[in-house]
C-alpha cells in the first residue's frame, strides 16, 4: 500500500499508460493473510516449505544467507515476470501488474523438490538424502590445510573416478547407493581428504570427471585459472572485485562498467534535471525529504 499512499498505485498509472508493466515485489504477495506482515528471507523461505529441507541431520534447518528467497525466488523471478509481461505486450499491446511473492517464487524455484518426492530422492529425513549431505559422494570435506573440497560424484562413472582418486578399490567397498553404509563411507572419505592439502587434491582431480572441485574463497575464486580464462570476475577502478554480468550472450554481450558503484543519491539531481525538473522543484523535493543527495568528497 505504500505506492497507493503516494498516489502512484498501479490503477492510477495504468489508466494514464495502459502499456505500463508494474512490478510489485514483496515477501508474501499482494493478497492473503500475511500480505501486510513484515518478514525477511528466512520467513519467506520457511513459508515456502523449502527451509524444512535445508540443514544437516539432527540439526536445525538453516537459511543459505539471503540468496534463495530475496534474490532467486524474489529478484530473479520478478525480473522474469517483467520479461514475460513485456513479451505478452507485443501480442496484446497492454501492460499488466506483476505480483511477485518471494514465498511463491522460492516454492516455484524448488519445483524439482516437489515433483521428485515420489522418486526416492527425498523420502528419508533431512540430511540423509542424496543431495542434502546424506550421501558421501555429495558432500564437502576438510583438507589438511584447513580448506575444503566439494564432491558431487553422483553418476556411477563419476563415482568410480572419485574412488580411484582417493586411492580406494571399488570392489572392496559397499555399493554406492547402500544407504546404511553412507555414514561409514563419509567418515572414510573425510579421513582420506584430511591427509592432503587442497592444492594436492586439485592436482589429483583437476582434468578428471570425478566432480571434485576446491571450495574457493571470494579472493581465490577471482584468481582461479578457469575463472580468469573466462573473465568471470572484474575489478573496478577502486580495485574492488565483483562477478561479471551473466549469462554471457554471443551477439550482444554485456559490457561491464569498471567504475565504482555510485553512492545512493549521487546522481539524483542530474537525473531529475534530465527529466525536466527545475532546480527549484528539486530543492523542494530535497527539503521535503522525498529525495536525498550524496555528493562524494573530492580526494585532495
Amino acid at each position: 500500500g505504500v505506492m497507493e499512499k503516494l498516489g502512484l498505485g498501479p490503477e492510477v498509472l495504468l489508466e494514464e499508460n495502459p502499456r505500463l508493466i508494474y512490478a510489485r515485489l514483496t515477501g508474501f504477495g499482494q493478497t492473503g493473510k500475511y500480505a501486510k506482515s513484515a518478514g525477511h528471507d528466512i520467513n519467506f523461505l520457511a513459508l515456502s516449505g523449502v527451509l524444512s529441507k535445508l540443514g544437516r541431520k539432527n540439526e536445525n534447518p538453516y537459511a543459505p544467507l539471503n540468496l534463495l528467497a530475496d534474490f532467486a525466488g524474489g529478484g530473479v523471478l520478478c525480473a522474469m515476470g517483467i520479461i514475460i509481461a513485456l513479451y505478452e505486450r507485443t501480442k496484446s499491446g497492454k501492460g499488466q501488474i506483476v505480483d511477485a511473492s518471494m514465498v511463491e517464487g522460492t516454492a516455484y524455484l524448488s519445483s524439482f523438490l516437489w515433483k521428485s518426492q515420489n522418486l526416492g530422492l527425498w523420502n528419508r529425513p533431512r540430511g540423509e538424502n542424496l543431495l542434502d549431505s546424506g550421501a558421501p559422494f555429495y558432500e564437502t570435506y576438510r583438507t589438511s590445510d584447513g580448506k575444503y573440497m566439494a564432491v558431487g560424484a553422483i553418476e556411477p562413472q563419476f563415482y568410480e573416478q572419485l574412488i580411484k582418486g582417493l586411492g580406494l578399490d571399488s570392489d572392496k567397498l559397499p555399493s554406492q547407493l547402500s544407504f546404511s553404509d553412507w555414514p561409514k563411507m563419509k567418515k572414510m572419505f573425510a579421513s582420506i581428504f584430511a591427509q592432503k592439502t587442497q592444492t594436492e587434491w586439485c592436482s589429483i582431480f583437476d582434468g578428471t570427471d570425478a566432480c571434485v572441485t576446491p571450495v574457493l574463497s571470494f579472493d581465490d575464486a577471482a584468481s582461479h585459472k578457469h575463472n580468469k580464462q573466462r573473465g568471470s570476475f572484474i575489478k573496478n577502478d577502486q580495485e574492488e572485485i565483483s562477478p561479471r554480468p551473466a549469462p554471457l550472450l554471443s551477439r550482444t554481450p554485456a559490457v561491464p562498467s569498471f567504475k565504482r558503484d555510485p553512492f545512493i543519491g549521487e546522481h539524483t539531481e542530474e537525473i531529475l534535471l534530465e527529466y525536466g525538473f527545475t532546480k527549484e522543484e528539486i530543492a523542494k523535493l530535497h527539503s521535503d525529504k522525498v529525495i536525498e543527495f550524496s555528493k562524494p568528497k573530492a580526494n585532495l
